[in-house]
């Protein structure tokens, strides 16, 4: 934007000497300092003000989007005796070998079981 070398800051520090004297000159340097200081401070409030919104405004729409996505927990459940009975139940290994760990990641929550496509028998 605008490009101030070291010649122009020279030239306009000489001609603040000249207007202003050398008894007046360190105040209104020092003012201008407290004024760029309060402007940063200012303009760093309002970016981490504008980040804030901006985080909560994602989150806000991840949980409705969320929200909507998941299905029902009553949805999900068996309704009746023979679908919970055909239902199979796997249980859990207690034991795992040196092989078994070192090609699957270690969870603490087991696999779900695979989905039952079997008509129930009766």
């Amino acid at each position: 934007m605008f490009e101030v070398g070291f010649s122009e800051l020279l030239l306009i520090m000489g001609l603040a000497l000249l207007v202003l004297g050398p008894e007046k000159l360190p105040k209104v340097v020092g003012e201008i300092g407290r004024w760029m200081g309060r402007a940063r401070a200012m303009a760093r409030q309002f970016r981490e003000q504008l980040e804030i919104e901006a985080d909560e405004s994602a989150r806000r729409k991840r949980e409705t989007t969320a929200t909507a996505a998941a299905p029902a927990p009553a949805e999900s459940a068996p309704t009746t005796e023979a679908a919970a009975e055909s239902t199979p139940v796997e249980p859990a290994a207690t034991e795992s070998t040196t092989a078994d760990t070192a090609s699957e990641p270690s969870s603490s929550v087991p696999p779900p079981p695979p989905p039952n496509d079997d008509p129930p028998r009766g």
